[in-house]
């Protein structure tokens, strides 16, 4: 009975990724060519504009536009399924090729940037938990909620203006120096004020929550009956209070997934950091429909599948959600 309730229970997840996996791919293959715009003028530029019916009819008919949009989706589900997902109008090459060169940068920016404020955060809201009402509790509230409101792209033109342009001891743009690609001290140079911003940005938003989760485990009534029961304070707030918070707090930081990514293709933009962020800007604005579709299938099933993992995570760890999970299986199956 267990085994075929776990089976019953994978099998939910993989269905619900799959679903979710399939409205995404459907709502951006017609979003992206229902929008107003001339994808032509992305693979041919200027020429575009000066072709004769005739001309535009077999310009479509090569980038396979002419088509109705459904027989379009078919067509590029196929080929997906075989690993081609077409070519880039802009750059005439195998979409695939185009991001491979710019994934890495985003995933060092990303990430790093992620791990920073995964534990950054958790630090930070254990700190003033432990500090409730104390002057290091008020100072790290106020510093936090006035970094957490000040705009990414204004913050990044002053970081510029000071180490780059004043002080002119870091790099404005880039991802490294021309020529030094595999130089890791000269990656870190540049990763500086991206990740810093990034960091900056997102950092007090999620300790706050982790800070406010805690304060709330503290005033349970579990903690007033352990503190009778002779416990000192410091094993209440972590064997106790941080183990019940941590189910929430991963799947905040799942939720954040998609804020962070959000922040970093800012950040791209502002330092001219050749990732996908900036290339998922130039791909929607030219119209460069097979490079725009792999850009936000790769994002959206990072998003979904991390959400789906924080939440089973979230069902073995908190035993009151995973006794929930299996009252509503054996319900379904009638067992």
């Amino acid at each position: 009975m267990k085994k075929r309730n776990w089976l019953i229970y994978c099998g939910k997840k993989i269905m619900a990724f799959l679903l979710s996996v399939f409205v995404l791919s459907v709502a951006v293959f017609y979003v992206a060519r229902l929008a107003p715009g001339d994808p032509l003028v992305s693979y041919y530029g200027e020429r575009a504009e000066k072709m004769s019916p005739q001309e535009r009819q077999w310009a479509m008919e090569k980038l396979g536009l002419d088509q109705p949009v459904y027989i379009q989706y078919e067509k590029w589900v196929k080929n997906a399924f075989h690993g081609d997902f077409g070519i880039s109008f802009k750059y005439k090459q195998d979409v695939v090729e185009v991001i491979s060169g710019r994934i890495v940068n985003t995933l060092l920016l990303g990430g790093i940037g992620f791990l920073l404020i995964f534990a950054g955060s958790l630090l930070l809201g254990v700190l003033c938990a432990w500090h409730e009402d104390k002057w290091a509790d008020r100072i790290l509230c106020k510093l936090g909620t006035i970094s957490s409101c000040i705009p990414e792209f204004w913050l990044s033109l002053v970081l510029i203006l000071i180490f780059s342009v004043t002080l002119k001891i870091l790099p404005s743009s880039g991802a490294y120096t021309i020529g030094k690609a595999d130089d890791i001290a000269d990656r870190a140079i540049h990763l500086i004020m991206p990740l810093t911003i990034v960091t900056l940005e997102h950092l007090w938003y999620y300790a706050y929550m982790i800070r406010n989760k805690i304060l709330e485990e503290v005033r349970a009534d579990y903690v007033l009956l352990a503190k009778s029961k002779g416990l000192n304070r410091r094993k209440i707030l972590f064997r106790h209070c941080l183990r019940n918070v941590m189910p929430a707090y991963l799947s905040i930081m799942a939720i954040a997934v998609p804020h962070v990514l959000g922040g970093t293709f800012v950040v791209e933009s502002v330092f001219s950091y050749p990732g996908i962020g900036a290339l998922s800007y130039e791909s929607a604005r030219y119209h460069d429909y097979n490079l725009l579709m792999l850009l936000c299938m790769m994002s959206g099933i990072l998003v979904i599948f991390c959400n789906i993992l924080a939440q089973t995570i979230n069902e073995h760890i908190d035993p009151r959600v995973k006794a929930n999970e299996v009252v509503e299986t054996s319900e379904v199956t009638g067992l």
